[in-house]
């Protein structure tokens, strides 16, 4: 009953962990890891309330170190079981999708290592306060301690048998981190598991073993806390690239939101062609990433592959060509480039003369949209953008002349007639003669 309810939960909330649309084995194993923090508190519980029993029969009984430690291995076997077959299942569907290599070792070993800390100090809990709410104490006292230090300072969360929320493909613990936090964790329970059967049964080989498990959780968490907390993808992870018609790089487990990026980044590429934003290169960073790109090189920030994944990437990234002006008129036109550029319906504006711009924009064609942008990017850029540059001042009954742009020619616009030339009376007089007259 108790693996079934596991497997249960753990698959429920190693799929909630899972980055939509993410298939790699990082993102499996951080899943799995992720999914105890439902598993663990339920695997506590159940072996506090095994030990309140077993504490309440063996009251008046001598036990024997392996006496004392069958009942906790036998439901650790149960819950590392579970653990397995949720991992097996997630396995399973990697294979199908057609994922190379395999899961990291020390991922997997920490998972199981942290699921076993869960069941000891649910047992412990159980065993000193053999008391009917032993299991809720235990369940509701690990997941606080456990969440309250996976939210914590940076050392503190690596001795925690979970991994940081919101979960970052591109912002893995090394291997060597995965395989010492395992250290950590196996070292902890097993002191912690022959340090409560030396003190039950007065054994001190039990007590010597729990020392020596001691040494080597103190020695995972020296080596933990001598590494870099995380390495971002442009240090250790290849990327999977479309090279045309631009060059667009991604995690390898997002390969598949490649076609619909590359599409949407080239119309943006195009439209900033010959402009100080011009790039033809766009790669993937972790929002924590301060690095500056290179020349010609955009970083974007794809979370997930849910629908409209690359329409969030591209708006954010244009959302930064230029700074916001809020409070000035000079806003009203920025978002209508902003508006192109991410290729959405043109905003009208709060004022007349936004209108006017948003309606003057947008009879030019796509190639006079460029050239505009090419000509004023400075004054887009800078908040500097006035209702000159689109056709004219309408505040004013008689504009001046702009210095640019002219408002450009189409053949289906009559000139208005306030723009005509008044006639002269001669040559009103011409114009009645007949064409043969002299």
């Amino acid at each position: 009953m108790l693996l079934a309810v596991l497997l249960v939960l753990g698959l429920v909330s190693a799929w909630s962990v899972l980055i939509p649309g993410v298939m790699d084995w990082d993102n499996i194993v951080v899943a799995v890891i992720g999914s105890l923090r439902l598993t663990g508190p339920v695997a506590a519980a159940f072996a506090a309330w095994v030990a309140a029993r077993r504490r309440r029969a063996d009251r008046l009984r001598a036990l024997t170190t392996w006496q004392a430690v069958r009942p906790p291995l036998a439901i650790l076997m149960v819950v590392v079981g579970s653990f397995a077959a949720t991992m097996t299942v997630l396995t399973i569907r990697a294979l199908i999708t057609g994922e190379g290599d395999g899961p990291l070792p020390g991922g997997v070993a920490m998972g199981a290592a942290g699921l076993s800390l869960y069941v000891v100090a649910g047992w412990v809990v159980g065993w000193v306060a053999p008391v009917a709410l032993a299991p809720l104490i235990a369940g509701f006292g690990t997941y606080a301690l456990f969440t309250w230090l996976a939210g914590g300072a940076p050392w503190a969360d690596r001795l925690a048998p979970a991994v940081r929320d919101p979960y970052d493909a591109l912002r893995m613990m090394p291997a060597a981190t995965l395989t010492d936090q395992a250290l950590w964790l196996v070292g902890i329970t097993i002191a912690i598991l022959l340090g409560w059967a030396a003190l039950i049964t007065r054994q001190a080989l039990a007590l010597a073993a729990a020392m020596i498990a001691l040494l080597a959780a103190g020695t995972g968490v020296a080596r933990l806390l001598s590494e870099p907390q995380a390495v971002s993808a442009s240090e250790n992870i290849a990327y999977t690239c479309q090279e045309w018609p631009i060059v667009v790089c991604v995690h390898p487990g997002m390969r598949g939101g490649l076609g619909e990026l590359g599409s949407t980044f080239t119309t943006i590429a195009a439209r900033l062609a010959g402009t100080p934003a011009a790039f033809n290169r766009v790669e993937q960073r972790t929002r924590s990433e301060t690095e500056e790109a290179g020349q010609g090189i955009v970083p974007i920030h794809v979370d997930d592959l849910d629908p409209g994944y690359a329409d969030r990437a591209a708006s954010e990234f244009v959302e930064r060509l230029a700074r916001p002006c809020p409070g000035s008129p000079a806003d009203g036109y920025r978002a209508i480039v902003l508006a192109w550029l991410r290729d959405e319906p043109l905003p009208s504006g709060p004022l007349p003369e936004h209108r006017h711009a948003a309606a003057w924009f947008a009879r030019l064609t796509e190639t006079q949209r460029r050239d505009w942008l090419r000509m004023f990017y400075t004054d887009f850029a800078t908040c500097r953008l006035q209702s000159r540059y689109f056709g004219g001042d309408v505040r004013r009954d008689a504009p001046a002349a702009p210095s640019y742009p002219m408002n450009p020619p189409y053949e289906h616009e009559d000139t208005a007639p306030s723009r005509r030339e008044t006639p002269t009376p001669e040559a009103d007089e011409t114009a009645r003669q007949p064409s043969g007259a002299h």
